[in-house]
């Protein structure tokens, strides 16, 4: 069943990971806390909107932050004004990268996928 991501469709069953040196260095979670970051300007109410603690998306910016060759999410720490978190110019060509990919790999594989679902019962 293809989804819609701006103008680009992707096959929900398909799923693109790029492997860093020790774990996923980007994959489909990674790419949406870094969408709903640079939306939200928080990383707590991207972990929420997620459904994934605080801890646990925290943990993954720090990820991306190592994994990679220049900052993607910029954090603030909290005061007065709260502190936050923005998507770095960095990060936003890493998530549209990602995106774009996703496109293509759905694109190549668009009319296998048709012909491959025609063999499965219908619910």
């Amino acid at each position: 069943m293809p989804t819609s991501i701006g103008a680009v469709t992707r096959y929900r069953g398909l799923t693109l990971r790029v492997l860093g040196a020790r774990a996923p260095a980007i994959g489909p979670g990674k790419a949406e806390l870094i969408e709903r970051i640079g939306k939200t300007g928080s990383i707590s109410s991207a972990a929420r909107a997620m459904r994934m603690s605080y801890r646990r998306a925290w943990q993954l910016v720090e990820a991306l932050n190592h994994d990679f060759r220049g900052p993607v999410v910029a954090t603030a720490i909290g005061g007065t004004r709260g502190g936050g978190a923005r998507v770095t110019p960095f990060g936003q060509r890493l998530v549209r990268q990602y995106r774009a990919m996703e496109g293509k790999a759905s694109a190549a594989i668009a009319a296998d996928l048709r012909r491959f679902e025609r063999q499965l019962r219908r619910r």
